[in-house]
Formats: C-alpha cells, structure tokens, sequence
C-alpha cells in the first residue's frame, strides 16, 4: 500500500470518527433539552444517534467527557451574542444595558436548555463542576469587567446579579420585555432606579424640596 492512500485512508477514518462523535454529542444534546440531563440513557442517546452504546462509550465514556462536547454542538446552533461592541461605550451604565440586552435576548432563545442545565445543577455533579470551570468563570469575568466605573461597594455583587439567568426569568415572569429589563437593572446598579421612594427623592432634590413637602 501506498504511502499516499494510507494517507487517505486514515484521514477519511478520522473524519468519519468526528462525524460520530459529532452526531453523537448532537443527539445528547437534545435529549438534554427534552427530557433533561438525569434522565438521559446511554442508550437513548445511541438509539437517536443510530449507533450502538458501546460506540458512544467509546467516545464519551462518562459523563465527564459528554459535557463538553454537547456544550460545544449546543453553542454552534445558539453562539453567545458578540459583546464586545458594548464595552466600546464609554459610560458605564450604557455599557451594562447594551450587555444586559444583549445577553437577555439570549437568554429568551435559550430559556428551554438553560432552565434545564442550571435546574440540573445541584443534583449532577458531573454537571456542577463542568459549569463550574465553563460558563461560572466566564460570568464572574464578566462582572468583574461591567462593574468597574459604578462607585459603590455592592458594583459587582449587584452586576453579578444582574447577569444571572434566573434574574432574567424572574423579570420575564413579571412582565418585562428585554430592554425594559436591562433597563431597570442598569438603574439598580447605578443608583438610578425610577422607583425610588419619594422620601429619596427629595432627599436628592435638597432641602427645599423638603420644606415644600413639609407645608
């Protein structure tokens, strides 16, 4: 055998290889969306993906190792909004709602997987320390990124907060599009929210506005 067709040969085994990973990390993945991640079987995912289980042992012999590659099939059909544009913004707060917004879209399109995954998360371990060292230090990073300009202690505990998926499903429920959303946020973080109590807002206009409220 030529040096050039055994060439071939393994590189056609090799592309055929990811091709079933590939299907096989797609077919976990929407599992995962349906039925959760619990109660997903080795031989569901083999039975959807149209291998046999010890194929999918072969290439995801635990749990462990599926995470990811479901992850990385899941983020090809759903990619994270590019955020960058935002910290282009030079006020701090119009940075936080431009991410805020973004993000909270996001968010919409993915409700179904993430209440899912994050619902999941205390009661599978394998899939508590995969978020653990995935999406939670991409979080904090970027609290730590959108809380910096905000002069006040509590910035980053209440930009973290902001950014928590289920924040964004709390808002949701009450009624709030996703602009009006990262709206009110932004003015809980900065100091600005529109439903300040009138005692605060005259302490804000001075003591005359206190005087005329007192007559």
């Amino acid at each position: 055998m030529s040096t050039q067709k055994r060439r071939y040969e393994l590189k056609a085994r090799a592309e055929a290889q990811q091709a079933t990973r590939d299907r096989i990390a797609a077919a976990a993945a929407a599992l995962h969306e349906e039925v959760g991640i619990a109660k997903t079987t080795v031989a569901d995912i083999a039975r959807r993906a149209g291998v046999q289980r010890l194929t999918v042992y072969n290439h995801f012999p635990h749990l462990h190792a599926l995470l990811p590659a479901c992850t990385a099939h899941w983020l090809t059909e759903h990619p994270r909004p590019d955020l960058e544009p935002a910290f282009a913004l030079a006020d701090p707060a119009e940075r936080l709602k431009a991410v805020l917004t973004s993000l909270y879209g996001w968010y919409r399109e993915t409700a179904p997987m993430r209440r899912r995954v994050l619902g999941e998360r205390a009661t599978v371990p394998e899939l508590d320390a995969w978020l653990a060292r995935s999406s939670d230090p991409m979080l904090a990073e970027l609290a730590t990124r959108l809380s910096a300009g905000f002069d006040r202690p509590d910035a980053r505990a209440l930009v973290a907060l902001a950014l928590d998926f289920w924040t964004w499903q709390r808002l949701e429920r009450e009624g709030l599009g996703d602009a009006a959303a990262a709206e009110l946020m932004t003015g809980v973080v900065s100091g600005r929210s529109r439903g300040s109590s009138p005692p605060a807002r005259r302490a804000a206009q001075g003591p005359r506005a206190g005087a005329r409220a007192a007559r």
